[in-house]
């Protein structure tokens, strides 16, 4: 369940506060099924806020899938290795019926060495819907020391049919140092540029792309944690910048302040 504005942004009625509903079953150890309305298995990081170290979210979150709906099965050939394949609704974020589920959706896992994971995501359909195509995305992290972890998200969307064309590419990097156990600090830098085509994306127009640096700490008491963030975002063209400065013109660069409590229970 979820409220507030976040929770309108991303939920196809504002109004519905559900934002997931499914039900899984081990078949096997080794396999499991499931189904249902799920957060997306696409991207680093997730519709939850409080499943995510940085508050605001990337430019390849916003733009990717938020949730799937449809079923999906995992198969564990060991600790370090699984493969998920499914059948979703074909457009992303909205639950339909299962007359319409026209995307195919896989994720390889792999852990390598200790402290490393990497999921290769694939999710593609070809139906005349306003989010077909096919998303290519590399997630992987690694804890390099007990202090240090480094994530990385690429990604790569080509829009079909209904989406119209164009599309988008990106890649996000995520440092994080603990200071102390109560305290982390990182960054996420992120470069994303937008194909040309008629394809609706949220951020830089057509043709054009942004950069962003984000500088977040997480200071967690028990299950509270506050997320002081400050952001720096830059785009390409000033002549298409979604961005204003405080006389209402248009410019090519924006920063923004937040201070988030994120309680989880």
């Amino acid at each position: 369940m979820s409220f507030g504005p976040r929770n309108d942004q991303s939920l196809p009625v504002a109004t519905n506060h559900i934002q997931n509903l499914y039900m899984s079953y081990d078949v096997t150890p080794e396999f499991n099924l499931t189904g249902g309305y799920m957060g997306t298995f696409v991207g680093y990081e997730v519709i939850n806020a409080a499943g995510n170290f940085n508050y605001s979210t990337s430019y390849l979150f916003t733009n990717g899938p938020f949730q799937n709906a449809g079923i999906k099965a995992t198969f564990t050939f060991s600790p370090k290795a699984t493969l998920m394949v499914g059948a979703f609704n074909d457009q992303w974020n909205v639950y339909q019926s299962v007359n319409n589920m026209g995307l195919f959706g896989a994720q390889l896992f792999v852990s390598p060495v200790e402290g490393w994971t990497a999921y290769i995501n694939l999710l593609t359909g070809s139906n005349k819907t306003a989010t077909s195509g096919t998303v290519i995305d590399l997630t992987t992290a690694y804890q390099i020391t007990k202090e240090f972890k480094l994530g990385l998200n690429a990604a790569d969307y080509a829009a079909s049919n209904g989406a119209g064309t164009g599309g988008y590419s990106g890649i996000a990097l995520y440092p994080q140092y603990a200071v102390s156990d109560a305290v982390t600090l990182g960054l996420r830098g992120e470069y994303f540029k937008t194909k040309t085509g008629t394809f609706a994306l949220a951020g830089p127009a057509q043709g054009t792309s942004v950069t962003a640096l984000t500088v977040t700490a997480n200071v967690k008491a028990g299950p509270l944690t506050f997320i002081p963030e400050v952001r720096f975002d830059s785009n390409s063209s000033l002549a298409t910048s979604a961005f204003k400065d405080s006389s209402g013109k248009p410019t090519k660069s924006a920063s923004q302040f937040v201070l988030a409590a994120v309680y989880a229970f």
